[in-house]
């Protein structure tokens, strides 16, 4: 076969196998629907499931102009499921799923959206009691519309129409719901503790309801948008167009999106626009979908090891010893068996799968770990014999891993064989231990579903044994998972110092790991309590040099120091893992990557980690990404929670920044999350999902859905803890010979408020690079229209920024201003920014802020009724609330009334008067 159809060949197979959700004509395919392990078994949710996909395939089918539906899909049932008819899963996992189904501490479906507008979400969120329990799901709308309102958000990254923090407004002197499209009709009562109905009343500081006020829809009207802000509504059946779309309402939507239309972001700047806009609507009803049931049984690995020469280069062998005995004594949990082979100019088998049924298993299979390197590297020889080993078990590879770490670039042609291992059906993780490694290496782990991961030999880096630490397989339950809590190195020749916070959420299987480079180091632990341990009290590995110290029973919870001397200039590194306390307890996790894998530099790259226990945000902790690249050269970035730059949402618990000193080659991305300072604690998800609708107006009174179950609101207390996450690899290859200059980041939580005759503006400092320096200046416009303000944005008025230096990056801007008029009481004014660097690059303009001036008629003093003799006048301008009447109103117009006839009385005596004066007159 020459190279070309060898090539072509490999497209085909790499776009076959590709595990990312994709469009097939008009249909999406390779959709992994992932049940968690904690949940129960219960056949009936998988039927459950097949229903929601069902409906909501003809849903989208109707939402988006009949152009797509719902193809194919997958559901992975957990490990101890009663294996009853279900297929043998092969790269499908709980992580990579992309609609999970879990407990959670609330029913509320949600989809966790990580980036800008426009870019895909992480996952989809569903309770088992919202695909069982009617009652639960009733609130926010049927199942499958429910399920295109959070696709939408998963795949083409469009947010919410409604907020629940702004669920108001000011618009032409009126007082409008957040909503879309502003033609839904509604009404507006506060629904009281005890489920009776209160007139709304007004806030005097911004005119608006106050807190607790609701916006009824009405169950009776004809629209039909927009599914991003009422699914449960029987008419509404699609997104938001131009000609509907409400630009001013001050919702997530507009504010992340530009004011742009939820359809206009799908056929303009989400993944599938090119091919949506290609697509031709189908001139028939969609298929029914077909689902595949698959379940994940015990784990199967098998180790490849590369054993050529170039292992001998900066004590790459020993390293690699080193990493895969801490991933075989703490990472593989116990139940999972594990193979290993070794290969260099030929291929061995050191073990066949072998079942790790306790300590002992696991002592007999490092032993097999192989120590001495020589040879040339046939990376295929490895892979067909890892393939081998894991056919042996029951015939095939699939659904098992191959964990494959090779140092250089294949001696024979790794194209001859990597098709082979990718349509195995095995689950590929991929080391690549120094600079050479081949290309093929990334491609066999993105087309299986497994990590990418790269190692430089830097020996303080410990990069090697956080590559291995970070080979879990979720099933969706991290109480079974080692969570890393530290790993960290030093050069010196003196002291190596540090603390560890164990916290509450874990403790049990605790151990720390120090290896050095020459000599035995004198160590000390010592506990929360004041216990001390030493070296005596430690295994010692020679060979490995290696020291481990394992704390007996549960870890005790707090800070524990450790102290390393040595007389010696040598590399240190510690690494201390832990796994959760109870069971029925999660323990606090981090994950971490970039959002893309792969960047030419033209475009900036985003780092995220995530903080969170059991779907509970970590927020204010101190989080720090290091990025070091394959020569050694690292740098150091502290993530934020801010909303502002990189980050989407404040407090959501997703810490981002933007990454932009590039550096090409391929870089490695680890993460350390720190609370020594008290300052983290946990809040409930911000989400962007399906809202909970409480009632609707039907023949003019409230028709009350189940009432939804209260969440503590109040942030819990995390304590001290800490935590190191390393993520998947990603490689920089420059198109133009510099890297380019980036403008400031684009100011997205501008906001707006008038205060008598002048106006204040907050926001969070932009950077000179995107969001990081400091920037050079600041252009603030405004404008009567929100439209030509979004559209042409240096059309608007200036304001004066001459007095405005900014701030360094994140710091709390705010500027008071006045403009040279007086502002009329009913006026609303649109307003925005851009910024600019040093090299005169501008930002984009930031989200569009608003603010009405509304003051109320207060009374005379001198004319008003005396309060406790006069009847009290209405609270509101809004509706009576139905049932409820109001005898000052029903007072006021019985006086009305009687005054109004005899004034008619009065007149008609006058007129028979003066008919009968002047009748007598005449005569």
């Amino acid at each position: 076969m020459d190279s070309r159809a060898l090539f072509v060949l490999l497209w085909m197979l790499l776009s076959s196998t590709s595990t990312g959700i994709k469009l097939d004509g008009n249909g999406y395919v390779d959709i992994t629907i992932a049940i968690s392990s904690k949940v129960p078994q219960d056949n009936t949710l998988i039927d459950k499931i097949k229903q929601m996909v069902t409906e909501g395939s003809v849903h989208l089918h109707k939402a988006l102009d009949k152009k797509v539906y719902f193809k194919e899909a997958t559901i992975l049932v957990p490990p101890h499921w009663n294996s009853t008819g279900f297929d043998k899963a092969r790269t499908e996992s709980f992580e990579k799923a992309k609609i999970r189904i879990d407990n959670a501490g609330s029913d509320e479906p949600y989809t966790r959206q990580y980036g800008a507008c426009g870019v895909e979400g992480d996952y989809i969120h569903f309770t088992p009691n919202f695909l069982l329990k009617d009652a639960v799901a009733q609130p926010y709308g049927p199942r499958g519309k429910v399920l295109v309102h959070e696709w939408a958000h998963l795949r083409w990254g469009v947010y919410d129409e409604y907020s629940e923090t702004k669920p108001f407004y000011i618009s032409n002197g009126q007082v409008e719901a957040t909503r879309c499209s502003k033609s839904i009709k509604g009404r507006i009562f506060n629904l009281t503790d005890d489920g009776a109905f209160e007139q709304c009343s007004t806030d005097p500081q911004t005119s608006l309801p106050t807190k607790g006020c609701t916006f009824f829809p009405d169950r009776s009207q004809n629209t039909d948008g927009s599914i991003m802000y009422l699914p449960s509504h029987d008419s509404v059946i699609t997104f938001c167009q131009a000609s509907e779309h409400n630009y001013e309402a001050p919702n997530l939507q507009n504010e992340k999106c530009g004011n742009k239309p939820t359809w206009t972001v799908i056929f303009e700047d989400s993944v599938d626009k090119d091919k949506l806009n290609s697509l031709k609507p189908m001139t028939s009803s969609p298929p029914v979908p077909t689902f595949k049931v698959v379940q994940r049984m015990q784990r199967v690995v098998c180790l490849i090891l590369d054993v050529s020469g170039s292992m001998s280069t900066d004590s790459r062998i020993i390293r690699q010893q080193q990493a895969a005995t801490h991933l075989l004594r703490t990472v593989i949990e116990d139940h999972a068996s594990v193979g290993i082979v070794s290969f260099s100019t030929d291929a061995n088998t050191l073990s066949q799968l072998t079942t790790i049924d306790n300590d002992s298993t696991r002592e007999k299979l490092i032993k097999l770990l192989p120590k001495t390197p020589g040879g040339s590297t046939n990376m295929c020889k490895g892979l067909n014999l890892g393939l081998q080993v894991l056919a042996r078990d029951n015939g095939d590879a699939l659904g098992d891993e191959i964990i494959f770490l090779t140092d250089g670039e294949a001696t024979d042609n790794i194209g001859d064989c990597s098709l082979k291992a990718i349509a195995s059906g095995a689950i590929i993780h991929t080391l690549a231990l120094g600079p050479n490694a081949a290309k093929a290496l990334e491609e066999m782990a993105e087309k299986t579903g497994g990590k990418f991961i790269v190692s430089n030999d830097v020996f303080t880096s410990n990069q090697l044994m956080d590559a291995f630490a970070s080979l879990t397989l979720s099933t969706g339950d991290y109480t079974n998972e080692p969570v890393q809590l530290e790993s960290v190195g030093i050069k010196t020749s003196d002291w190596f110092n540090g603390t560890v916070s164990v916290d509450q959420t874990v403790g049990n299987k605790t151990s720390f790991v120090i290896i050095y480079e020459k000599s035995f180091p004198s160590i000390s632990i010592q506990s929360p309590s004041g216990s001390t341990y030493n070296q005596t009290q430690m295994s010692h590995d020679i060979p490995m040099k290696t020291v481990t110290f394992k704390i007996p029973g549960t870890a005790e919870p707090g800070d524990w120091k450790y102290t390393i001397q040595t007389p010696t200039l040598q590399s240190l590194t510690i690494t201390v893992t832990s796994q959760a306390t109870r069971a029925d307890v999660p323990p606090i996790i981090v994950k971490t990557r970039m959002n893309q894998q792969f960047s030419d530099g033209t475009t900036p790259m985003v780092v995220f980690a995530e903080v969170s226990q059991n779907y509970r945000p970590v927020i204010n902790a101190e989080v720090w990404a290091t990025l070091e690249s394959q020569t050694g050269k690292s740098q150091t970035l502290q993530l934020l929670d801010n909303g502002a730059g990189a980050d989407a949402i404040q407090n959501d618990g997703i810490y981002s920044r933007y990454f932009t000193k590039f550096e090409n080659g391929r870089s490695s991305l680890k993460v350390r999350v720190k609370n020594q300072d008290g300052q983290a604690s946990f809040t409930l998800p911000k989400k962007s999902g399906a809202p909970y609708v409480p009632g609707y107006v039907v023949n003019g009174t409230v028709e009350l859905n189940p009432p939804k179950p209260p969440v503590s609101e109040e942030p819990l207390e995390v304590g001290s803890f800490s935590r190191t996450a390393t993520g998947e690899s990603f490689e920089v290859a420059f198109t133009g010979t510099t890297p380019p200059n980036f403008p400031p980041n684009q100011i997205t939580d501008l906001s707006a408020e008038i205060q008598e005759n002048s106006v204040l503006l907050s926001w969070t400092a932009p950077g000179e690079d995107l969001d990081q320096g400091t920037a050079k200046s600041y252009e603030i416009r405004w404008s009567y229209d929100l439209q030509m303000l979004r559209e042409s944005f240096s059309n608007g008025h200036a304001v004066n920024t001459a007095a405005v230096s900014p701030l360094v990056a994140g710091s709390a801007e705010k500027h008071s201003f006045n403009l040279s008029f007086t502002i009329q009481n009913g006026s609303t004014l649109f307003f925005a920014i851009q910024s600019e660097d040093k090299e005169k690059e501008k930002s984009k303009s930031s989200n569009i802020a608003q603010a009405s001036k509304m003051i109320q008629a207060t009374p005379d003093p001198a004319t008003s009724p005396d309060p406790a003799t006069s009847p009290h006048p209405e609270a509101s301008p809004y509706p009576k609330p139905p049932g409820i009447s109001n005898p000052g109103l029903n007072l006021t117009v019985i006086v009305v009334s009687v005054c109004v006839v005899t004034m008619v009385i009065c007149f008609v005596v006058a007129i028979t008067t003066w008919a009968v004066r002047r009748r007598k007159h005449l005569v």
